[in-house]
């Protein structure tokens, strides 16, 4: 057994039967992110005793390999980038994928993107990953949010590929930005895929649009090892489930799933057999 996770035991124990005790480390994202918002409520809401320390990320598949290597505990990750050599805490909220340009481009479908200068999101991001899938056949960048805004806004770059929450704080302070949509894509990403992406609406008056905007969401999944002792995984789980009010970033605009039917439905990935026996005390 390595060596932290040797003592995370003893820790998920020190304190009899309350709650375990100790520090979880968290992958969360970038700022101005939903994973980053929403690990930071989870620290906020955390029992007496256990901590929970955010970690600021470039995102889904650098959260899973800090997780893989023991950097951290538990990692925030889109539902297409989970691996099933780990296991899952719960289905958390749902990230809206946003293609977005300036208002006044050019730029109306995905094909006028071909050859254009595109940020695809940041590095290690889940974003890259669906970036890839898209296939826009553009001039594939990577930057960080705010970089890759500011590059939109002097004519740099043609467009952005962001995956996170609606509407997003960065995104939702420039007057001038419109979404394209990506409802076209859904069919081929499914027959791909699966059942990881599904079919969301950005409604209307989000980002000073004056229609809904049909685009591509993917689940949020809260990750762990296998190896995390039961007691730290059902604490987790119990958060989730009592402290559900208190957990909604204001970016989670009607995507919350804190309720136990949807926090067990995590595609793909198996449950941590903690949280799974967490979930059944809790409501059978």
């Amino acid at each position: 057994m390595r060596r932290r996770t040797f003592l995370l035991a003893l820790l998920a124990t020190a304190c009899g039967t309350g709650e375990p005790q100790g520090e979880l480390k968290l992958a969360a994202g970038e700022e101005g992110g939903i994973y980053l918002d929403f690990a930071r409520l989870l620290a906020a809401n955390s029992p007496e005793g256990l901590r929970i320390t955010p970690i600021a990320t470039g995102g889904s598949q650098d959260n899973l390999d800090r997780l893989r290597k023991g950097e951290v505990d538990l990692a925030l990750t889109l539902a297409d980038s989970a691996t099933p050599d780990l296991v899952a805490l719960g289905r958390v909220y749902e990230n809206y994928l946003q293609l977005v340009v300036r208002a006044d481009s050019p730029v109306r479908n995905l094909d006028d993107l071909r050859g254009q200068p595109v940020s695809l999101g940041a590095p290690g991001s889940g974003a890259a990953v669906q970036g890839a899938r898209l296939d826009l056949q553009a001039r594939e960048l990577h930057m960080s949010l705010d970089p890759a805004v500011d590059a939109l806004q002097r004519g740099e770059i043609a467009a952005l590929l962001w995956s996170g929450g609606v509407p997003t704080p960065r995104l939702a302070k420039e007057t001038n930005l419109r979404l394209l949509p990506l409802d076209g894509v859904l069919p081929r990403l499914k027959a791909a895929y699966g059942s990881v992406y599904e079919h969301v609406t950005v409604r209307a008056g989000v980002y000073g649009s004056k229609a809904d905007v049909q685009t591509v969401g993917t689940a949020n999944l809260l990750m762990c090892r296998r190896s995390l002792p039961d007691d730290l995984a059902g604490a987790v789980v119990r958060m989730l489930v009592r402290k559900a009010a208190n957990l909604v970033p204001n970016q989670a605009l009607g995507t919350q799933f804190l309720d136990v039917r949807s926090l067990i439905v995590t595609p793909r990935i198996d449950l941590h057999p903690g949280a799974a026996a967490e979930y059944r005390r809790l409501h059978g």
